[in-house]
């Protein structure tokens, strides 16, 4: 308005200040709850450090087997997949995945469930809203808002994955981020994989990892 001569420059110049100082006092509450919650909000803490930063850490270009630099994205991946891929060694467990039959037959009604749904529930209650979600797109924050519709499916296909030792494709996948450790960052080889799997498919770990806990105890 004041550009176009419909507002004086002392009005233009009053609005400015108004809005600088409730623009300064907003930044100033979000940096100090940022610092308050950064044992709940580590990510949104260090969300908001990289944007204040002037460079960006990308993946930088790679050597590839001949020797040669490569500088597209999809290249990139596909030769920090292959280095990932030839030191990971897929080792057999001492029991065979067991088929559906065969674990029907295993599990008869009189079983006890060892999986329970109220425990399910209080997993899901007690989920960290501020983590990512995996490949499979399910939030956490969705998940937890929603502990008393999901606990029933989800207690069941968690005991009918704990009885026939069979895991869900949708939990073996990861969104793997590279991360530089030293040395030349060139060489794939100096890069090791992070990644992020289904809440779903950690939930079962946690419960996996509290009746074998439980067990070693007694």
């Amino acid at each position: 308005m004041w550009k176009k001569g419909l507002a004086t420059w002392d009005e233009y110049r009053d609005v400015v200040t108004v809005r600088r100082d409730a623009t300064r006092k907003a930044k100033a509450r979000l940096e100090l709850n940022l610092a308050r919650e950064v044992k709940d909000n580590k990510k949104g803490f260090f969300k908001y450090i990289s944007s204040k930063r002037k460079t960006r850490e990308n993946v930088g270009p790679q050597l590839n087997e001949v020797g040669a630099l490569v500088m597209e994205h999809t290249e990139k991946a596909e030769l920090l997949n292959a280095a990932f891929s030839s030191v990971f060694t897929a080792k057999a467990g001492p029991q065979e995945s067991q088929t559906l039959e065969v674990g029907e037959k295993v599990w008869r009604k009189e079983d006890l469930p060892l999986v329970e749904e109220d425990r399910v529930r209080d997993h899901f209650g007690n989920l960290n809203i501020h983590k990512s979600m995996g490949p499979d797109g399910m939030h956490p924050h969705v998940l937890r808002e929603l502990a008393d519709v999901v606990a029933m499916p989800c207690s069941i296909i968690f005991e009918r994955s704990w009885r026939t030792g069979e895991v869900p494709e949708d939990w073996r996948k990861a969104n793997v981020t590279p991360v530089f450790k030293k040395a030349k960052n060139e060489d794939p080889g100096n890069y090791r994989p992070v990644s992020l799997t289904s809440i779903p498919g950690k939930m079962m770990e946690q419960l996996t990892l509290g009746v074998i806990y439980k067990y070693v105890e007694e």
